[in-house]
């Protein structure tokens, strides 16, 4: 599963072209924040060192990197809650 970045929706594909939309909210899902690679905090916020810097990271580019993301990371952030989830389960019980 794919999920879109803005809203969530599985993308139903692999891979995708650099300017196929979201059959559900039309955002771009050749964009940063649907690859990866993508990591707010990091060098452009990208973890591949190669890549070109990329200004708006929601629009779509032609970015030769671009690896669609199984996990989304969008606005409602949903990769801290599934990291928060995965966390919880190593815990320690007292």
């Amino acid at each position: 599963m794919s999920p879109c970045h803005r809203c969530g929706t599985d993308v139903g594909r692999e891979t995708v072209g650099v300017r196929d939309v979201c059959d559900r909210c039309h955002a771009y899902l050749h964009s940063c924040r649907n690859c990866d690679f993508y990591e707010p905090g990091a060098h452009n916020d990208c973890r591949e060192p190669n890549a070109e810097v990329v200004a708006d990271k929601e629009d779509g580019n032609f970015c030769d990197y671009f690896h669609l993301a199984a996990v989304a990371r969008g606005p409602r952030g949903e990769a801290g809650d599934a990291r928060a989830k995965l966390e919880g389960l190593f815990r320690k019980t007292k």
